[in-house]
């Protein structure tokens, strides 16, 4: 009778959910790592925009950015006309662009993920309505500065095109699109697509909710069939504020960098929480390499955002205890205690198979490379 109580008690232990406890900032970690700034060439008369998407193509050595066309947004709203450069962009290891395409179909690309046959997935983040003038409200079931959520969070009225997720062959043929033209709230999707992954089995992930979306997960078969979403505007387990980096470890299990929560939170593929972690910070995004080693980016740390002096910067462990290792940290913004606002360091982060690790700014509008330093 003992055994089976120590036994039941065992069961109990390993499936009941860890959460997370506050943790001390770790910033102490060392860096190997020397920084790239400037490994990436584009044509003659084209300039970095931001970027928070960055991935490795399945030969693990070119590299796939989504930028904003030299600026933040691919789309002038002034005149409601598309920028004429292609937004998505194959680089060869060397920083050479060998491909190049999406002109005129992503608004704010937002995130990447290459998937296991080479193809490549963007979501765009933002849409084409007028944007209303100070003060005068959020939009349809939206939320202004500091206000709740009063409904079903969807776009502006007038937005036609934007907030879908794209499935691009290697060559950029549209394969598969995902979510309305323009949006939709819930039950419908999109606002706001914050990043996707696909699973070996090809079922899609979907984060939603960039500040005023509706902080969801939404799962897809590989033809693009709903399946079924989880997840609402909150601090618990399964809950979330701004779901803004997706990844998958070698066991399937869904890594979340929920970002306004500043913490990670995992589940498995029917939605299910598993546990978190706050060790790794803010994070805006996420990668998880072959040996589970997971990759974070934090590049909005401040005294407001996440008190307790946390630098910001890539923060390095594995996804299997969950411990940082290493911390690669931001050049700009090096005193936690003078960071007070904005955006700086990787949104975006990468591996590729050598070990070189690549960050994709959004506030610095670069896409820097990181490269082990010699012993």
């Amino acid at each position: 009778m003992r055994y089976a109580r120590h036994a039941l008690i065992a069961a109990f232990m390993i499936a009941t959910p860890v959460v997370a406890q506050d943790t001390q900032p770790t910033n102490d970690a060392p860096n190997p790592f020397n920084t790239v700034k400037d490994n990436f060439k584009l044509p003659e008369g084209r300039t970095w925009g931001s970027t928070s998407a960055v991935d490795i193509d399945k030969d693990g050595k070119s590299i796939w950015v989504a930028e904003r066309c030299g600026s933040n947004l691919c789309l002038d709203r002034a005149t409601g006309k598309m920028s004429e450069w292609p937004s998505v962009l194959k680089f060869d290891s060397t920083g050479k662009l060998v491909k190049s395409f999406g002109a005129g179909l992503l608004i704010f690309p937002h995130g990447i993920h290459v998937d296991r046959d080479g193809n490549v997935w963007v979501t765009d983040g933002q849409d084409n309505a007028p944007v209303p003038a100070r003060g005068a409200g959020a939009g349809a079931g939206g939320r202004g500065r500091g206000e709740a959520p009063t409904g079903p969070i969807g776009p502006r009225p007038g937005a036609t095109f934007g907030n879908q997720v794209y499935k691009f062959s290697p060559d950029g043929k549209v394969l598969l699109t995902l979510g309305k033209p323009g949006g939709a709230a819930s039950p419908e999707y999109f606002y706001q697509p914050n990043d996707v992954v696909t699973a070996p089995n090809g079922d899609i992930f979907v984060g939603e909710g960039h500040g005023a979306g509706n902080n969801r997960i939404l799962k897809f078969d590989k033809t693009g069939k709903f399946i079924k979403e989880w997840g609402k505007l909150g601090t618990g387990p399964g809950e979330f504020d701004q779901p803004h980096g997706l990844a998958m470890d070698s066991r399937g299990r869904l890594i979340v960098g929920d970002r306004n929560n500043n913490r990670v939170q995992i589940f498995d593929q029917d939605g299910k929480f598993l546990e978190e972690t706050k060790a790794f910070s803010r994070l805006s995004g996420i990668y998880i390499d072959k040996n589970d080693t997971l990759y974070g980016a934090d590049s909005e740390s401040s005294l407001t955002s996440h008190p307790g002096g946390w630098k910001r910067g890539i923060r390095i462990g594995s996804a299997k205890d969950l411990k940082v290792t290493t911390l690669i940290p931001d050049p700009e913004n090096p005193d936690p205690a003078k960071t007070t606002a904005g955006t700086s360091a990787a949104e975006g982060v990468a591996v590729d198979a050598q070990g070189n690790i690549y960050g994709a700014e959004v506030g610095p509008k670069a896409v820097k490379k990181y490269v082990k330093k010699a012993t």
